[in-house]
């Protein structure tokens, strides 16, 4: 059963909604059907593979979700993608490559996408003590905090591989994280062609008729997938949900210090490398000498 959480949130912010979708280019984008908004306190869990307690999702309604990034080339190709159809999206980030890209981190928050955080270094925390697997956290949420310019991420955490242990799983609720699981997962780590990819989505899409979609940003299959999945989606009368959450993550200041002595400055007032670097000129390399076969005739010139 449905909650009547969607019907009441939907007409909260039906205004928003409303106006958002004005300012749209495009007459037959996808857009946002409905803007959530998240109390992460005591650290809720969605998803249906692994959390069930919180079922806001409508039929045909679908929350995307892309993590790994950010990341050249593939994440501006999604933000492309997601722009061109006017819809929103959640973002899951590695801290380390926030850390090297901060300036593609900024793209997605200026279009207006929510930013969670994805571990530090995307280990298999299950693997890990729970102090280290703590200090993947934080390194993560500090890491993505000082690529958005020191402005807190979203309180909102998705474990790498889907794996939370039960001592982490309360962490996050001591540190009041909402916990992202998937309600179906794209394989698109494993897929290679976009069009599989495609495939891979829509088919468990029709079937469940609803969900949370994990993807990647990180994956160029992703990135060359996204329009025309968009584009089916749409076809296909779903609707986007776009999630944001009540209060915000605030990293702790032991672990800025932390992810700032291991990376250097400079994370938090980075430029696109375009606007910092540029080529004035360059000397292409002399092209190899055509070296004849012996006995070969010698080609004619005009």
């Amino acid at each position: 059963m449905r909650t009547a959480l969607a019907t009441a949130l939907g007409f909260l912010l039906a205004t928003g909604v409303a106006s958002a979708q004005e300012k749209c280019a495009n007459p037959n984008a996808l857009g946002v059907s409905r803007v959530v908004e998240i109390d992460t306190a005591g650290g809720p869990g969605f998803g249906f593979e692994h959390f069930k307690a919180y079922d806001f999702l409508a039929d045909h309604e679908v929350v995307l979700t892309f993590d790994d990034g950010p990341w050249p080339g593939n994440t501006p190709a999604v933000l492309k993608a997601l722009a061109d159809q006017c819809t929103k999206a959640l973002f899951f980030p590695i801290g380390k490559h926030a850390s090297w890209h901060p300036e593609i981190l900024k793209q997605v928050a200026a279009a207006g996408h929510t930013i969670g955080s994805h571990t530090w270094s995307h280990k298999d925390l299950s693997k890990l003590s729970e102090q280290e697997a703590v200090d993947e956290i934080e390194k993560g949420i500090a890491a993505v905090g000082i690529a958005l310019s020191n402005k807190s991420p979203a309180a909102f955490f998705r474990f790498p591989g889907l794996r939370g242990p039960e001592p982490l799983l309360k962490y996050a609720g001591e540190r009041n994280l909402g916990i992202f699981s998937t309600d179906l997962d794209s394989f698109d780590f494993k897929i290679h062609k976009p069009e599989q990819v495609i495939k891979s989505v829509l088919t468990k899409l029709n079937k469940r008729g609803n969900g949370i979609i994990l993807m990647h940003d990180f994956q160029q299959s992703t990135a060359h997938a996204l329009p025309e999945l968009l584009k089916q989606l749409k076809d296909g009368g779903y609707q986007v949900v776009q999630i944001t959450g009540k209060d915000p993550v605030v990293p702790k200041p032991e672990y800025v210090q932390m992810v700032l002595k291991e990376v250097g400055g400079g994370m938090a007032d980075a430029r696109p490398v375009s606007t910092v670097v540029r080529t004035i000129s360059e000397t292409k390399p002399a092209a190899a000498p055509v070296v004849s076969a012996p006995g070969a005739v010698p080609a004619r010139t005009p």
